[in-house]
């Protein structure tokens, strides 16, 4: 009989060996994505400036006095404005990043790792939301320096913007990354997440002050997508309350809200799950 060579114990040690869950592994991807995220100061200027540069842009052409609501639309603007912000961080920003990771092989890198698909999604969600927390600062605070944007004061507003901020993140850092599986490099990318961004901001209303003056077939594709509740939820925040006379339903519809980027927010997920990619090979 052949005697057992295992040295007593190994077995023991070895099944107390586990790997970190993917939240975890996901957490820790932060701080390498805040990295690589600094080091590319071209894309650093460029997701920053652009909602900025055209908020001053717009707000500067268009400075007239809405009447019965005590607001410019500059003002407007300025609030909205938040939105493209968090699409500029979110949509475009990881369409591209994720497109560049799959074509330069480093995703096939990660496949090898503990790190799954799950926690890789967590790291660039938290990514974003560190990004767009620091956009949403500097675009309030254009509006507050250009167009005599307000602080609200009142806690349920402030409570109101948070919870749109997240699900806006959320939902549209999820349809970045859904995109990214259709650009075969970083190139084709920013022309597939930047086309859609852009016309979606005239669809959403955030360049068109006041709102009604879209066409109803304009009013009707954009409520589908996720950034027309967004700037709509933050300007029930940042302006008076007298402004709601200029949304298309006259009231700020706040539960509407939620549902609609909520159910983006499951979408996206699904969307995810069932389209990421670890490579360009099919």
């Amino acid at each position: 009989m052949r005697a057992d060579t295992t040295p007593a114990g190994t077995g023991a040690v070895a099944d107390s060996v586990k790997l970190p869950s993917p939240i975890r592994i996901g957490f820790s991807r932060v701080v390498p994505e805040l990295k690589m995220f600094f080091r590319r100061p071209e894309q650093l200027a460029l997701t920053f400036s652009m909602p900025a540069v055209i908020c001053i842009l717009l707000g500067s052409i268009f400075t007239e006095e809405l009447p019965n609501a005590n607001v410019e639309t500059g003002t407007i603007i300025a609030a909205s404005i938040i939105a493209y912000g968090i699409l500029s961080t979110s949509f475009i920003n990881l369409g591209i990043s994720i497109a560049d990771d799959r074509d330069t092989g480093a995703l096939r890198r990660f496949r090898g790792t503990p790190t799954t698909a799950s926690s890789y999604f967590i790291g660039k969600i938290m990514l974003v939301l560190f990004a767009s927390i620091a956009e949403a600062v500097l675009l309030i605070g254009v509006g507050v320096f250009f167009f005599d944007l307000t602080i609200p004061t009142d806690p349920f507003k402030w409570f109101t913007f948070a919870w749109v901020f997240v699900l806006g993140v959320i939902s549209c850092s999820l349809l970045g990354i859904v995109v990214s599986n259709f650009a075969g490099n970083a190139v084709s990318a920013a022309a597939v997440t930047n086309a859609p961004a852009i016309g979606l901001q005239f669809l959403s209303g955030t360049f068109v002050v006041p709102l009604t003056t879209l066409p109803v077939w304009m009013l009707t594709i954009g409520s589908i997508f996720p950034v027309k509740w967004m700037a709509q939820g933050f300007r029930s925040t940042l302006l008076p309350a007298d402004a709601v006379i200029y949304e298309p339903a006259g009231t700020w519809e706040l539960w509407r809200i939620f549902l609609v980027l909520a159910a983006w927010c499951v979408g996206g997920l699904i969307a995810c799950v069932t389209l990421f990619r670890w490579s360009n090979e099919r």
